[in-house]
């Protein structure tokens, strides 16, 4: 037994690359894997939770990043404090816990409890792999990395939910939910065995609330890291709407029924694709140049897409809607990992509450905005067209006003 834990728990020193880009990627994507498995089985959920109205269930998306958010506050100081590893495993326990929540939920309120709970544990992963790859990359280095990260991670969200739709077949959709108990355990294990230790005790913050409340000072008057926070926010608002949403859009509105998980993976591979060209080109045109360029072609998107969601009384043809979204999503995923590197590029020292308070800070922002973009859902596109309309527009004023503000005088 001793023996056992031994080997289970040993320190290791070093870590391939690309084993730790798969890695990072992974315990990233158990976000993405949390909530596009149930996608598909959210009308089963609801039906089993005696669930009225379908706009409700969109808090089963909701939920999670709202953990999430919470969650990334305590991860990221703590991460600074204890050590990138330990944070992790207190992370993966309460994942662990609140899928099983899930697993034996009778109501609507207590599923509700679970997927927060599973948002507030993965938390843990999320921010703390950024404050890992901060700690041994930088600037367009860094991004280059996460893009990669990204790259491999966008596998899951183009998988889960036929994954999710065939465990609800084969067996049920509690299922899934056991299905998140087992990853818990196995990338814990994983981790454990094979990630070495970023940050030594040398490097290590006081966790005290003098040093949180300077610190968190620091980060909030710094423009670049509020303007990029605000910016990401804002990419992210109308996505996780998107992701609300998504089910309803496809599964009914188009009656898609069961193609709706080979609709969403063909989407997904768009954020995938636009990670990869990121990560080859980032290091030649600068994170700055590929948001800006993103974003602008986002906003004409949605420009020439709204008049024409008017024109079609908020119901355009499925193949019109699609081009739109790919264009859309594939912006969103340059700017997703651009805008996190560039609000985390001064805070090097602080990264584990640098990448908290980054992430904290844009789902906070961003949920408010997603909840009501999803309660204006009434059958058509309009809502979510708006959305990614008006959020872009915002998205290039702050990017413009961030590069005034850092551009030296």
């Amino acid at each position: 037994m001793i023996e056992l834990k031994s080997r289970l728990f040993k320190q290791p020193t070093t870590i391939a690359f690309g084993e730790f880009v798969a890695l990072m990627a992974v315990m990233t994507s158990l976000i993405a894997l949390t909530i596009d498995a149930i996608l598909p089985v959210m009308p089963l959920i609801g039906s089993a939770l005696d669930v009225s109205d379908s706009n409700d269930l969109q808090w089963l998306i909701m939920a999670v990043f709202l953990g999430l958010s919470v969650g990334q506050l305590f991860y990221g100081p703590l991460s600074d404090y204890i050590g990138r590893k330990p944070a992790v495993y207190i992370g993966l326990s309460f994942f662990f816990v609140g899928s099983l929540v899930c697993l034996l939920a009778q109501d609507l309120t207590w599923m509700l409890a679970g997927r927060m709970l599973q948002g507030f544990g993965l938390a843990g992963p999320r921010s703390v792999s950024m404050a890992i790859v901060r700690d041994q990359y930088e600037g367009d280095q860094m991004a280059k990395v996460m893009s990669f990260v990204m790259a491999v991670f966008i596998v899951v969200p183009a998988m889960a939910p036929a994954l999710g739709q065939a465990i609800a077949w084969l067996i049920n959709w509690q299922s899934i939910f056991f299905m998140f108990v087992l990853l818990a355990l196995g990338v814990g294990i994983w981790f454990a065995q094979r990630q070495p230790e970023t940050l030594p005790p040398s490097r290590r913050a006081p966790f005290s609330a003098p040093f949180f409340t300077r610190s968190l000072k620091t980060l909030l008057s710094h423009p670049v890291v509020v303007g990029y926070t605000l910016a990401a926010a804002c990419v992210s608002a109308p996505f996780v709407a998107y992701l609300s949403m998504s089910q309803q859009i496809f599964q009914i509105q188009y009656a898609l029924h069961e193609y709706f998980p080979l609709v969403f993976a063909a989407l997904a591979l768009a954020i995938g694709c636009a990670s990869v060209v990121n990560g080859k080109l980032v290091s030649r045109v600068g994170m700055g140049n590929m948001a800006m360029w993103a974003v602008r072609i986002q906003c004409v998107a949605a420009m020439v897409m709204l008049p024409l969601t008017i024109g079609y009384q908020g119901h355009p043809p499925f193949a019109l809607f699609i081009v739109y979204c790919v264009v859309t999503l594939f912006c969103v995923g340059i700017l997703f990992g651009n805008l996190n590197a560039m609000a985390m590029t001064p805070v090097g020292h602080i990264a584990g509450l640098g990448a908290a308070v980054v992430g904290s800070l844009s789902t906070l922002v961003a949920l408010p905005a997603s909840a009501l973009i999803g309660a204006f859902y009434n059958g058509t596109v309009m809502p979510l067209v708006m959305g990614f309309g008006v959020f872009s527009v915002v998205t290039w004023r702050l990017l413009s006003w961030v590069a005034k503000r850092s551009t030296p005088k």
